[in-house]
């Protein structure tokens, strides 16, 4: 999966009104960055690389997985598969989105 497939993925999953109320940033690394609007209205996502209100650092297999439902957000946190830097709370909210 692109970097631009995922972005289309999860402005899928987002819609118009996530209710993040912040901004959210998936860094992959050299595979992009899928940036998350969730504070604006209607809400965008877009494969920027700008600062957010909280940073997942996470492999693109692991962004993947998240996406599909195959992988649980916070057991991906316990295990090591992602990062989070910033808001911990809104990551908390994003795995409502996801």
């Amino acid at each position: 999966m692109s970097i631009e497939a995922a972005a289309e993925a999860i402005r899928a999953k987002v819609g118009d009104n996530s209710g993040l109320g912040a901004t959210v940033k998936f860094d992959c690394g050299a595979d992009g960055a899928v940036f998350i609007d969730g504070a604006s209205s209607p809400n965008s996502v877009s494969t920027e690389n700008k600062d957010a209100d909280c940073t997942v650092t996470c492999s693109m297999e692991t962004l993947e997985a998240l996406i599909a439902g195959d992988l649980d957000p916070t057991a991906a946190f316990m295990q090591g598969k992602i990062k989070v830097g910033g808001d911990m709370g809104v990551a908390m909210r994003l795995s409502s989105v996801l």
